[in-house]
């Protein structure tokens, strides 16, 4: 097994490499309006690091958000366009379980990463691998008691203290541990799900009502 891991859900461009045993390599650069630019050379910097080819990798991981619609489709799209040159299998995680499985909490947690316009994308978790609720982007005072008391991780998190109080790091997910939670599933016989992407907004453009339909005489 080598699992080539990437996430560009979070401001964080991260992409790192999983033997099956041990993440052998890895990148993370945090920087919110450049994954299209950042992406491509991180991946051929932990290629080069681990001193493998491209075509030795034998499957793919994709953070699959939730995120941005701008962000989130970099990861996605580079995961599905080196997935069918290379002829391997592309898998999707849940972004958030990521950072859940970072934080290695053995408690009840939340993670809540920022979804700007003063929301937030999160979850509630049983244990750094057990995800309680669906992903969903709310209003962090909106959610408060359903997360009073809880200790919290993510740049979410960390934004809000005071629906967060116990907010701490990580901030943002590495493809380091979204890599070593893959192999781990895939070690226990589990199917993987496709990478399609988590949008818990509708898109910002929308067809204007009323437009008028101009056609040629």
């Amino acid at each position: 097994m080598l699992l080539l891991a990437l996430d560009t859900a979070t401001p964080a461009v991260t992409v790192a490499l999983h033997d099956g045993g041990n993440v052998i390599a890895s990148s993370s650069q945090v920087d919110a309006r450049r994954h299209g630019e950042l992406l491509l050379p991180a991946i051929d910097r932990v290629l080069a690091e681990a001193g493998v080819r491209l075509d030795a990798v034998t499957g793919i991981v994709a953070g699959i958000g939730p995120g941005p619609y701008t962000g989130l489709r970099v990861g996605l799209m580079t995961a599905d366009a080196l997935g069918l040159a290379l002829g391997v299998p592309v898998h999707g995680v849940c972004t958030l379980d990521g950072l859940a499985y970072a934080a290695d909490l053995t408690g009840p947690f939340v993670v809540a990463t920022d979804a700007r316009r003063k929301e937030v994308y999160w979850a509630r978790y049983a244990d750094s691998r057990t995800r309680l609720t669906d992903p969903a982007v709310d209003r962090p005072a909106d959610i408060a008691d359903q997360v009073k008391g809880l200790p919290a991780v993510g740049a979410g998190a960390l934004l809000y203290p005071d629906t967060f109080p116990s907010a701490h790091e990580p901030e943002h997910v590495s493809a380091a541990a979204l890599a070593r939670l893959a192999a781990e599933r895939l070690a226990r016989g589990e199917e993987l799900p496709a990478p399609r992407p988590l949008y818990l907004r509708r898109p910002d453009a929308q067809v204007p009502k009323n437009y008028k339909v101009v056609t040629p005489r």
